[in-house]
């Protein structure tokens, strides 16, 4: 099945609002996320930290074709596994504040799964500036990698 990421950004507000149905289980879906080897794969960076527990913190870094190293960091807020991880999103030495995200895992059938991401921005300005980026595209291309790599393992 061909499945698409759908991304609703309301005129006005200062979030964005992001799903995907996937063609695997919730527990698959949930691990895309929480297992550093898995994470490495599918958003192409190096998980220098991934503290899955309430209060714990992730570090991700990637190297872009110029040999630019670009850090990602964050603190997790919320962790109930199989069900919620909520953090904060911070890309280090950029002109992008820290956001607020809020991930929801539902579990549909036996074979397939939901994510649900709920993003806050500090501001509508903000939130408007990161659409001008290839944003959509690039959530959706990291949504097909979690589907076509963590496929594999079922």
């Amino acid at each position: 099945m061909q499945r698409k990421t759908t991304l609703h950004a309301e005129e006005g507000k200062q979030e964005i609002l992001i799903t995907r149905e996937f063609d695997l289980p919730l527990e698959l879906l949930f691990k895309a996320y929480t297992e550093a080897d898995i994470v490495e794969q599918w958003m192409g960076t190096n998980v220098l930290k991934l503290e899955n527990k309430q209060h714990g913190s992730y570090l991700f870094e990637t190297t872009d074709p110029k040999g630019n190293k670009h850090r990602f960091n964050g603190t997790i807020h919320e962790f109930t596994p199989h069900r919620k991880i909520t953090r904060t999103f911070e890309m280090e030495n950029t002109p992008f504040p820290v956001q607020l995200e809020f991930l929801e895992f539902e579990q549909l059938t036996d074979d397939t799964s939901k994510l649900s991401m709920h993003i806050i921005y500090r501001s509508i300005a903000d939130r408007d500036q990161m659409l001008k980026l290839p944003f959509a595209q690039g959530i959706n291309m990291a949504h097909n990698r979690i589907q076509d790599i963590v496929s594999k393992l079922k």
